[in-house]
């Protein structure tokens, strides 16, 4: 492959499986993410790609956990200084 250098690296086996597991989750070869996982520790700037989704799903528990508990989707009635009003000293 052109502009590529060829290296090689032992890893744990159970590195090898998560590679493995993730390689074939986000649909790369095992190769493309060692050169995603070099570049996200050793390139400022550069991440690998997020799943977006995981925030809705983040979000959705939240508000079905809320909901659960009593609560609402709707913004607090109070802000965070007034909370602290009364333990204000002179």
């Amino acid at each position: 492959m052109p502009g590529l250098i060829r290296k090689q690296l032992y890893v744990s086996k159970k590195q090898d499986m998560l590679l493995k597991q993730r390689a074939a989750q986000w649909g790369v070869s095992e190769a493309e993410l060692v050169r995603q996982a070099i570049e996200f520790y050793l390139v400022p700037g550069i991440y690998p790609p997020r799943d977006l989704s995981a925030w809705e799903r983040e979000k959705s528990f939240i508000s079905a956990r809320a909901q659960e508990l009593g609560g609402t989707d709707e913004p607090a009635g109070w802000k965070r200084e007034e909370l602290y009003d009364g333990r204000r000293t002179g």
